[in-house]
């Protein structure tokens, strides 16, 4: 069991037996005599996705969920869903469509992922910090640039649109 005093951003806690992640936590002090310190979460429900607030009275007490992170791998795109690996057991994981398509576009095949389990089950794969994708289309160097800051639009290997500085030529790794 853990005590609202022990919250702090990116501990996962269960909440109406999901996985929750803690995004923010404000404590917030009682204005009047006798009253408790609230404890006010922001947190995502990492089966639904959804981001909700709760506030807890200070001193409250929730259980600590049976969450796992294990070195995973992206192996390949099945449809609209991914496909992991994870590292330690060798066994494959699916993710559904609505989560993978988040974090497809920093994805290439063998991409090492932190991947989250909750009672067995994958529910987050966290995507490495940086990538290196190669810029497929883009419209040419601009001459003579300013030394304002100018950009144009990309699309990567796999398929994201960004803006990338006037020099990055097609070909190129961003």
């Amino acid at each position: 069991m853990l005590s609202t005093s022990d919250f702090k951003r990116g501990l996962i806690i269960q909440l109406d037996g999901a996985p929750c992640l803690i995004i923010d936590v404000h404590y917030q002090s009682p204005s009047a005599r006798g009253a408790s310190t609230m404890v006010k979460t922001k947190y995502r429900n990492l089966l639904t996705a959804q981001v909700l607030e709760k506030t807890f009275r200070s001193g409250d007490k929730v259980d600590e969920a049976d969450f796992e992170r294990h070195k995973g791998q992206f192996l390949y795109t099945d449809g609209d869903r991914g496909v992991f690996m994870d590292l330690e057991t060798y066994e494959q994981f699916e993710m559904e469509a609505e989560a993978f398509s988040l974090i497809s576009p920093y994805l290439l095949e063998g991409t090492e992922v932190v991947l989250g389990l909750f009672q067995g089950r994958m529910v987050s794969a966290d995507p490495p910090q940086s990538v290196e994708l190669i810029v497929t289309e883009t419209a040419p160097v601009l001459k003579n640039s300013t030394a304002t800051a100018q950009t144009k639009e990309a699309i990567l290997e796999t398929g994201l649109r960004l803006q990338v500085p006037p020099y990055l030529e097609s070909g190129e790794k961003t």
